[in-house]
């Protein structure tokens, strides 16, 4: 109790140290909390994307990216034969510029694509998607930020289209894309009867292992994945995850070169301090855990800070219209505990030189230090 009282005296009188130390462990957190959001939530949109009432997805083998896989139509045609297959959803991804929008996705399906039946038609006909080869099919949000409306002509890449009907999904990059029949979507993009990906439903998901074989036996240039194994093994998603990490680290680095900097300053100018507590009776390892205490406590409102910064920028980008509904932020337990600890660590271990140096005061000479 004693310590604990010390540690809470020092930081309140060394206000503007302290602040200096919650600044840093502060922005740390905010900036990890941010990217590890962001880049968790677009992993997670792109996931429900691909797994939309799906067993296994279907892509060519060594692709860098889903954008450039190709899947035939006889490969299509194929894989919907297997016996254990009940869907085939086969997805072309694209991207368009529209109008003053040069980045916007692009979904080439099929009338029968599940994700047309679960949204919510604002506007048009989900009937009458695919009857027409000059009508694609908008996503609320980017009817929003496009301004147009069903009926309305728009320019996309060097064609003109009608806008067929707009439909609210949850998914923010489906909401925020254009629809295109799948046929029309081959046109536009010069990829003849190719597809990125197929969603295969299974009759079974037992029947899961034969199917990966079967197809795997008959199509060599594809591979199926089971939609976990793919969130797992996908290489985008590992580099997004591995950088969003590193970022946030690097962030913490400075946030804890802050912490060492204040504990280090905050020693020095308490020699005499240090020494009279010596001289009371305070042993090395209680001066060390009183500066440790300081810089947990630096930590922990750091920690408080940031989180409430992090939290704050996350929902002004959730509802910023430049962001097209793509930051969809996404908060797991575990990131959360993960970035709790990495402050902590990162506060301690910058306590650490100036916690030895404090236990090292001799005070006979400390208290001749000018």
């Amino acid at each position: 109790m004693r310590i604990l009282s010390l540690v809470l005296v020092n930081l309140l009188r060394h206000r503007l140290r302290a602040f200096i130390g919650v600044a840093g462990i502060s922005f740390g957190v905010a900036a990890m909390l941010t990217i590890l959001a962001i880049v968790t939530g677009a992993i997670g949109m792109f996931e429900r994307i691909l797994s939309t009432d799906s067993h296994y997805l279907v892509f060519e083998r060594n692709v860098s990216d889903l954008f450039f896989s190709s899947v035939t139509s006889d490969q299509v045609a194929s894989i919907r034969e297997r016996p254990e297959v009940e869907e085939a959803h086969p997805m072309l991804f694209g991207i368009v510029a529209v109008g003053d929008h040069p980045m916007v996705t692009c979904f080439g399906i099929e009338a029968t694509d599940p994700r047309l039946a679960t949204g919510e038609w604002l506007a048009g006909d989900r009937a009458m998607f695919g009857v027409r080869d000059d009508t694609l099919y908008l996503g609320s949000r980017a009817a929003e930020f496009l301004a147009v409306q069903a009926g309305d002509e728009i320019e996309v890449g060097r064609g003109t289209f009608r806008v067929g009907g707009v439909f609210k999904n949850e998914n923010g990059f489906e909401d925020g894309g254009v629809f295109m029949p799948l046929s029309m979507a081959q046109d536009f993009f010069q990829r003849e009867t190719a597809s990125s990906v197929v969603a295969v439903k299974l009759r079974e998901e037992s029947t899961g292992p034969t199917f990966k074989a079967a197809v795997e036996m008959d199509h060599p240039g594809i591979i199926a994945l089971e939609n976990r194994e793919f969130s797992q093994s996908y290489n985008s998603f590992k580099i997004l995850n591995f950088t969003a990490w590193a970022v946030g680290i690097c962030a913490f680095c400075l946030g804890g070169l802050g912490v060492a900097n204040t504990m280090l300053m905050s020693v020095f100018s308490r020699i005499r301090e240090i020494a009279v507590l010596r001289v009371c009776g305070f042993s090395n390892r209680q001066v060390t855990m009183m500066i440790f205490g300081e810089a947990s406590m630096i930590a922990l409102a750091g920690v408080l800070v940031g989180f409430g910064i992090g939290f704050g920028v996350l929902a002004v980008m959730e509802h910023t219209p430049q962001f097209q509904g793509y930051v969809q932020a996404s908060i797991t337990g575990s990131v959360m505990v993960g970035i709790v600890i990495t402050a902590l660590f990162t506060a301690v271990a910058g306590a650490i030189y100036p916690a030895i140096y404090a236990s090292k005061v001799q005070p006979a000479e400390a208290l001749r230090y000018e």
